[in-house]
């Protein structure tokens, strides 16, 4: 139990890190005088390294039969490239950088989470009751973190996020691996994942209610500015999303089983187009606090049953492979198009327009989510069907 409780150490610091550049890079960049599609475009290029980066190190990790070591390795990076990213002012310089930056603090978060994953199982205990302590981090970290960057500027932003990965890397260092497959793992395998069709369905379907999660990460910092709201604001308003987040998966034990995990995705899309529909329609950034209680049974839900349904759909030895897949896909795709339709909505029309757009798609993917429930039980029948004939 001591090792499972470095490992939530970890999630709790490397989580808080993540704050700094959610919650607020893109007012950085908006401080550095970007304009809105420069921003957008930036805010495009760390999940585009995703899409590439996070299946690569899964794989790597899969390979390798370590997935702690991986992780060691990308939080590594993230220091230190961190530090050169921080010192540009230059937009054109700063898209390689973002590029490598996210190389390794993307694939970070979903090798942290497949760990707590393969942890849980050998110890016992629920996966929420692990990853809760990333969303604690997180909600800590947005707090404080609001009101240090206004007292010491935004400029800073760099240094509290080193302190805080300095913090992963040590209990990273110090938190068990997980149990690795016996079984060999060759690229040919994985490359079989993309030929997989229930896989590759719900994989677009959950783009589609990801691309809305991942608009709000990029422009909730800027619409909370833009209704006259400051960095507090800001750091309040992803605190009381994070503990809701924290509060869903911390009691996972008790409701993640009394329903089919794509019952509660459609749930979760739902509540999703009702939460970007009362955005759009907040007339001052305190509105937005109330909402943001919605956070957790939008994300968390979403998250948790989705991330713990991509193991049914991959074999045992691909798993970290699959569930950063997913991830490149939930975050990585999505994030490329909602970070550069949304700073072009921005640009053209305004932030309240852009959370009205998002409800549609949220509503778009409920759709999917329905329609792909009837396909995976039709195709389960049938493949119960066939293994009955068979015998």
């Amino acid at each position: 139990m001591n090792q499972v409780w470095k490992l939530k150490s970890m999630l709790f610091f490397f989580h808080a890190s993540m704050t700094v550049l959610v919650s607020y890079l893109p007012v950085y960049l908006q401080s550095l005088g970007l304009s809105g599609s420069q921003i957008g475009t930036l805010l495009a290029v760390g999940p585009a390294a995703a899409i590439i980066a996070q299946p690569f190190w899964g794989f790597m990790s899969d390979k390798w039969k370590t997935v702690k070591r991986v992780l060691l390795l990308c939080l590594s990076g993230a220091l230190a490239v961190g530090f050169i990213l921080f010192q540009l002012t230059e937009y054109l310089l700063l898209i390689p950088l973002m590029f490598l930056f996210y190389s390794f603090t993307s694939p970070a978060g979903g090798l942290g989470d497949s760990l707590a994953q393969k942890v849980s199982v050998q110890k016992g205990v629920s996966f929420g009751s692990i990853r809760m302590w990333g969303s604690l981090g997180f909600a800590l970290s947005s707090l404080i973190g609001g009101f240090l960057l206004t007292q010491i500027g935004i400029s800073n932003i760099y240094y509290l996020f080193a302190i805080l990965i300095v913090f992963a890397l040590f209990f990273c260092y110090l938190a068990p691996d997980g149990e690795p497959s016996k079984k060999p793992v060759q690229l040919i395998h994985a490359l079989k994942l993309v030929k997989d069709k229930k896989l590759l369905i719900f994989l677009l379907m959950i783009m589609t209610v990801g691309l809305t999660h991942r608009m709000n990460d990029s422009f909730l910092g800027l619409y909370i500015v833009e209704l006259g709201g400051n960095e507090t604001h800001i750091g309040f308003a992803w605190f009381i999303g994070v503990v809701t987040e924290a509060i869903i998966f911390a009691v996972s034990a008790y409701w993640l089983t009394r329903l089919h995990p794509l019952t509660f995705i459609n749930i979760g899309a739902i509540l999703f187009a009702l939460r970007w529909l009362l955005m759009s329609f907040v007339p001052d950034p305190t509105m937005i606090l109330f909402i943001q209680v919605l956070h957790g049974m939008t994300f968390a839900m979403l998250y948790l049953t989705a991330f713990q349904f991509v193991a049914r759909l991959v074999p045992e030895e691909l798993e970290a492979t699959g569930h950063l897949l997913f991830i490149a896909v939930f975050f990585g795709f999505s994030g490329v198009i909602g970070s550069v339709v949304g700073g072009n909505i921005m640009s053209i029309f305004d932030l309240r327009t852009l959370y009205g757009v998002m409800s549609g798609l949220a509503a778009a993917g409920f759709i999917g989510a329905f329609l792909y429930r009837i396909y995976y039980f039709r195709s389960e029948e049938a493949q119960q069907k066939a293994k009955g004939s068979g015998s």
